[in-house]
């Protein structure tokens, strides 16, 4: 491993771990805009919902039309989702019980 992938990991650690002390969606919201462009921004954003959709069983066509994402973009998620390291899985799961949980306390 040469200096610049060892730093670079040490950076994306540094990343996660940062996210990792945000507390509520206003911080994770101030954070996001300081680190990135409004494009990075709806592109992250893009590929979640994305994933939310074909974990819904929704077909290609249909998740492009609703999010507008490219047949490339639909498929590099599907990867992920399918093949990838279970992250996109995990927060979708969690995400999912947490509006349960929501939705039974207004009752």
């Amino acid at each position: 491993m040469n200096i610049h992938n060892k730093m670079n990991e040490e950076d994306i650690k540094y990343l996660m771990q940062a996210v990792l002390m945000l507390e509520t969606a206003e911080e994770c919201e101030s954070f996001f805009q300081d680190l990135c462009t409004m494009p990075e921004i709806i592109s992250l954003s893009q590929r979640l919902r994305v994933a939310k959709l074909l974990s819904e069983d929704m077909i290609y066509s249909d998740v492009t039309e609703q999010t507008g994402a490219s047949t490339a973009t639909i498929s590099r998620v599907n990867r992920a989702l399918n093949y990838g390291k279970g992250g996109y899985r995990l927060v979708l799961e969690r995400m999912k019980e947490k509006e349960s949980k929501k939705k039974k306390k207004v009752k």
